[in-house]
């Protein structure tokens, strides 16, 4: 029997090729053992020996890296994060920490740049590395090109998206409840592409002519071919080995769902492409952190923030990446403020480098965003009411500003309420089911002649004259306002609102010649943009006066929240009447919008100025009302829907358009060995840490302390990834889809890559092995995705003719 040995490594001298651990001195054991190498249970040190000192013929895994991302091991060349020493007693006692290292302990090996080439044969030589992923991104513009104007109708979502470019083009105002980022590159794509924006966009239309859908589509896929590459070099950036970035890279090339949600004019292709560029780019600023405050160091955390304001600009999921860069950066403060080594000038200088380009940088970019919005759309549009009127009266088509500034008793207003959400006053002749079984008042978004009402007297004032002397209206006076299209009053009494049970029902009631005293309102001046606060205002003014209405006999106030009304309200704002007297409650101020009197003289829109910052917060509150407004809807079956359940082992897909016999048919459904081998990992990887950490405790060394870190550093770059983008959906309130599901699916992919190195690729094993599994991996992945092409491609033909494609009883693939 051999005599044991160990392997002592003395570095890497600088400009000296790596070295395996064949290559070190094998020097014999002593006979004599000190106690540091007994377990506790006094075995003999054969078998007790921490890893890293057994020599090959043990059964100890060693890191032997050989990709674009490491060399020699995870971190080749790294010193340790302590010499250690033995007392007398043969016990370990660790020195203080040796300087500080010139380089991380986990994510890429840093090389130094390979000196200027000096011929052709050599620049090729040293950019082979680039070499597959540009054959990757060649394959991804294949498949996400091949076919793409095959369906010549309006694909699921496009209904909705494709409308941005519209908008954009006549550059009218629109609401809708995601941020303007990606609807604006919607619009460039039109622009780009030729459309001339009057195309409506309606669901499972044919487009005519006019409409380059393919073009559009062209470039809304391109950022879905920009996926591949990204995957490709984040692998690369994370220190995977060669045969895992290779994974990555297919696994990203051959997902079904990532495909197809890249083929049509979707914003789902942005949110993606900005996810990997913000996970790319956190990665790369990981890697420069041996060189802090250089060039390097500020370009990439720069580059991170900005891609952070662009995800969040694109769609509000991007908050969920953002989380992710922030458990970073908090962990990476913490480790460098328990650094006693460093400066309190460093500390600072790290810290306020962090706010700067990771949280003012960001907001910076989805403010600009807004800005460029509000700049392009300055035409009066479909989503005006959404806005406040003071925005409304600077567009282009709005005559708001030539309101009449000052308010008379026979005016024509129509009132909309200031709260985040709120719409503009209305009424119609439905009335309510339940309660009084009078005409229904609600808050409605869109300009419609029901939304008129008249300022009146009460009955018992003396007989109204509306051509004699103008009486304006002010602070204090009671009121009644009539509808004008129905002649109701606006009324309340002590009947509960049908929604807000604690509060009063607010109906229409009488004509011009029959009402009551519940139809007094009370007019309270709360404030005016121009005039000040109320001591200060002199008279009522439109779009600048904010105003409460109090009802005279019972004290409560006119209320608009942010309630919906069933189905027999058509999903209106309930409005109610509020019994609680809070000042500052938003939901109770109105202001005058519109405002029609032949009597008085127009106005001027120079009087009428909305500031960006005010405009800026109102209408991400109102998307954030909108969105939590989003919620599934008991009295139908949403056959699209799907349960965050559902996504990680794709118990249901999505069918994007039509499932007619003579039609394209897309069914939004992931690549199955993808999908499931992400999931397992994760599962795979909580068990494994377990144990390591159970063995750790046990003083069981499996691997150096650079290799744990770099275990660690994938493993929760990928987990936190994917538990932060995921698990926010099981505490929203809104309806959600699979394709909620696709931001996540990223942070699977990486750790089943992640642990697919860890066990096989970076392992000691045999190259021959290491083929073998590469090859069973890549056969599947690519497989899988042969299989399931069609679904992203588009099934010709009846469905039930295409055998092979239920997996799982619960996919609504096939025709019943």
């Amino acid at each position: 029997m051999r005599p044991s040995q160990v392997q002592i490594d003395f570095g890497t001298p600088p400009g000296t090729p790596p070295r395996t651990s064949s290559e070190f001195e094998e020097i014999p054991y002593p006979v004599t053992h000190p106690s540091y190498f007994k377990t506790a249970r006094g075995c003999k040190h054969e078998e007790s020996l921490p890893l890293h000192h057994m020599n090959e013929d043990t059964s100890t895994r060693r890191r032997v890296a050989r990709g674009p991302g490491s060399s020699g091991g995870f971190m080749s060349g790294d010193e340790h994060e302590s010499e250690m020493h033995y007392d007398d007693d043969g016990k370990d006692v660790y020195s203080k920490p040796s300087p500080a290292r010139s380089r991380v302990s986990s994510g890429r090996v840093h090389r130094p740049p390979p000196p200027p080439p000096t011929s052709i044969s050599e620049f090729i030589s040293q950019n082979l590395e680039h070499l597959p992923p540009v054959i990757y991104t060649l394959l991804s513009c294949w498949t996400r090109f091949h076919k793409i104007g095959h369906a010549n109708t309006v694909i699921w979502d496009e209904a909705h998206f494709g409308k941005f470019g519209s908008h954009y083009l006549k550059r009218e105002f629109y609401f809708d409840v995601h941020p303007p980022l990606g609807k604006m590159l919607v619009g460039l794509a039109g622009l780009l592409s030729g459309y001339n924006g009057n195309f409506e966009f309606k669901s499972g239309v044919v487009y005519d002519e006019s409409v380059p859908y393919v073009a559009m589509r062209v470039m809304m896929a391109t950022f879905g071919v920009a996926l591949v590459p990204l995957g490709w070099y984040t692998a690369v950036e994370l220190g995977m080995s060669s045969w895992s970035c290779h994974l990555v890279a297919l696994m990203v090339l051959c997902d079904v769902a990532w495909l197809a949600i890249s083929r049509f004019i979707l914003l789902d292709s942005m949110l993606l492409f900005f996810t990997f560029t913000t996970v790319f780019l956190l990665t790369k600023f990981h890697n420069q952190q041996y060189q802090p405050f250089s060039f390097d160091w500020w370009m990439w955390l720069a580059f991170t923030g900005i891609s952070i304001g662009c995800v969040t600009s694109v769609k509000w999921i991007g908050l969920f990446v953002t989380a992710v860069a922030g458990l970073y950066t908090i962990e990476d403060l913490w480790e460098k403020f328990g650094d006693l080594r460093m400066t309190n000038r460093d500390q600072i200088r790290h810290w306020a480098a962090r706010v700067l380009c990771l949280i003012i940088l960001p907001i910076l970019v989805y403010m600009l965003s807004f800005k460029l919005h509000f700049l392009i759309l300055n035409h009066s549009g479909p989503g005006d009411s959404t806005m406040s009127s003071l925005f409304q009266a600077h567009l282009v088509g709005n005559d708001f500003g030539k309101n009449p500034r000052e308010i008379a008793f026979g005016s024509k207003v129509t009132l909309k309420g200031m709260g985040w959400g709120g719409g503009l006053l209305h009424s119609h002749v439905q009335t309510y089911p339940v309660g009084s079984g009078q005409q229904q008042v609600t808050c409605y978004h869109y300009k419609d002649d029901n939304n008129h009402w008249t300022i009146l007297p009460t009955w018992e004032a003396p007989e109204y004259n509306p051509n004699g002397e103008l009486q304006f209206l002010q602070d204090g006076d009671v009121i009644r306002l009539q509808h004008v299209p129905t002649t109701r009053h606006l009324h309340s009494h002590t009947v509960a609102a049908p929604v807000t049970k604690l509060n009063n029902e607010v109906s229409g009631y009488g004509n011009s010649t029959v009402g009551d005293f519940h139809d007094y309102w009370v007019v309270e001046v709360v404030d005016d943009i121009k005039q000040g606060p109320k001591e200060h205002v002199t008279k009522i003014h439109s779009l600048t006066t904010r105003l409460r209405f109090k009802h005279q006999a019972l004290g409560c106030y006119l209320y608009a929240a942010n309630a919906a009304l069933p189905h027999w309200g058509f999903k209106q704002v309930e409005v109610s009447c509020t019994k609680e007297d809070n000042p500052d409650d938003m939901h109770t101020y109105w202001n005058v919008e519109s405002h029609w009197n032949d009597r008085l003289p127009l106005g001027d829109a120079k009087f009428y100025k909305s500031p960006f910052l005010h405009d800026f917060w109102h209408l991400n509150v109102a998307m954030m009302t909108s969105n939590n407004a989003l919620v599934p809807d008991p009295d139908k079956e949403d056959i699209l829907a799907s349960s965050p359940t559902d996504w990680p082992w794709m118990r249901l897909g999505l069918r994007m358009c039509g499932w007619g016999d003579h039609q394209p048919k897309y069914y939004l459904l992931g690549t199955p060995v993808i999908w499931w081998g992400g999931t397992v990992s994760l599962i795979v990887f909580v068990i494994v840490l377990g144990i390591y950490l159970f063995r750790h405790q046990r003083k069981y060394i499996d691997m150096t302390l650079q290799q744990w870190n770099h275990f660690l550093y994938v493993g929760k770059i990928a987990g936190y990834g994917w538990f932060l983008h995921y698990f926010p959906f099981f505490i929203m309130g809104r309806v959600t889809y699979v394709h909620h599901y696709l931001p996540t699916l990223y942070f699977s992919v990486l750790m089943f890559a992640h642990l697919l190195d860890h066990f096989i690729f970076s392992a000691r094993w045999k190259d021959s092995t290491k083929r073998v599994a590469f090859g069973i991996c890549a056969f599947l992945i690519v497989g899988n995705f042969w299989w399931f092409r069609a679904m992203a491609w588009g099934i010709d033909g009846p469905i039930n003719d295409h055998w092979g494609l239920l997996w799982r009883k619960t996919w609504n693939i096939y025709n019943a």
